[in-house]
């Protein structure tokens, strides 16, 4: 529901605070942004200029959350999540599935699902009661009052090092997870999916490391024995599905590997900040 994370959310324009008028939200000068009919809000300023992940992409991603093969992600998040009872920011959250998980453990939470995919934001917007879903690009100044959220959790999405550094309360804690070097290699193997970034570790320290200190990083390894449909839904789910069949795909087994690193907020950014921007999966 948006409404409960409306104390939270800002103006894209002008940074004032917001309200609800009708199926729009407005600021006191009068900026309006719309609430589509599926319940998400589109506070962004201007155009964006990537749409983010396709409907069908979502579509597989949603059905292999739902059918469990994540689950151990899910419960490595909340695991490594601290006790809070405010704002959980998901920054490039898809269809919700983690946001809800992570909110049936933390019943006196408010979440907020940040994605830029209209397909993943429809989903989202009715994962959880407790969970509110905007349209927001995650490279820009993200539509949420400094020092609001709590916690701020962001898997196999694109980091925004600066801003979950201001959106975070001081001491608040960023919650990354990132696929490890052997993450799903029997399908990239077998079918060329694209691969893990080489770099991902050093990426991360530049893009997050300025703003948080790390606390410790934990790795989580599962075995997927999918049959030929699951391994349809998972490659359809991947950005690799524009460039390979998904005709005739067979049983197998596939190894799932994560890093899951825990940050705690700076009080004060390092002086040189990175700037590239970290966006592989």
């Amino acid at each position: 529901m948006i409404d409960g994370a409306l104390p939270y959310l800002r103006c894209p324009v002008c940074e004032d605070t917001l309200s609800r008028a009708g199926r729009s939200l407005r600021c006191p000068r009068g900026h309006s942004f719309d609430i589509a009919r599926q319940g998400y809000a589109t506070l962004v300023r201007g155009r964006v200029p990537h749409a983010g992940d396709s409907a069908e992409m979502i579509e597989a991603r949603d059905a292999f959350l739902a059918a469990g093969h994540y689950r151990f992600i899910a419960d490595a998040v909340i695991a490594a999540s601290p006790p809070v009872d405010g704002l959980v920011v998901d920054a490039g959250a898809g269809p919700g599935w983690y946001l809800a998980r992570l909110l049936d453990h933390r019943p006196e939470a408010i979440g907020l699902a940040l994605d830029v995919s209209k397909p993943a934001l429809r989903r989202a917007a009715r994962a959880h009661p407790r969970a509110a879903a905007v349209l927001a690009d995650l490279w820009q100044r993200l539509p949420v009052a400094g020092g609001s959220a709590q916690l701020v959790v962001n898997v196999f999405a694109p980091r925004n090092g600066a801003e979950f550094h201001r959106v975070l309360q001081p001491g608040g804690v960023l919650v990354v997870i990132t696929p490890a070097a052997d993450h799903l290699r029997e399908p990239i193997a077998e079918h060329g999916l694209l691969t893990v970034d080489a770099d991902k570790k050093e990426r991360l320290a530049r893009t997050v490391g300025p703003y948080f200190t790390a606390e410790h990083t934990e790795s989580h390894h599962r075995r997927l024995d999918l049959t030929g449909d699951e391994m349809r839904t998972l490659i359809a789910m991947t950005p690799s599905a524009r460039h390979v069949s998904l005709d005739d795909l067979v049983p197998g087994t596939v190894t799932a590997a994560i890093d899951l690193t825990v940050f705690r907020r700076r009080d004060r950014p390092l002086p040189t900040p990175a700037a590239d921007r970290d966006t592989a999966r």
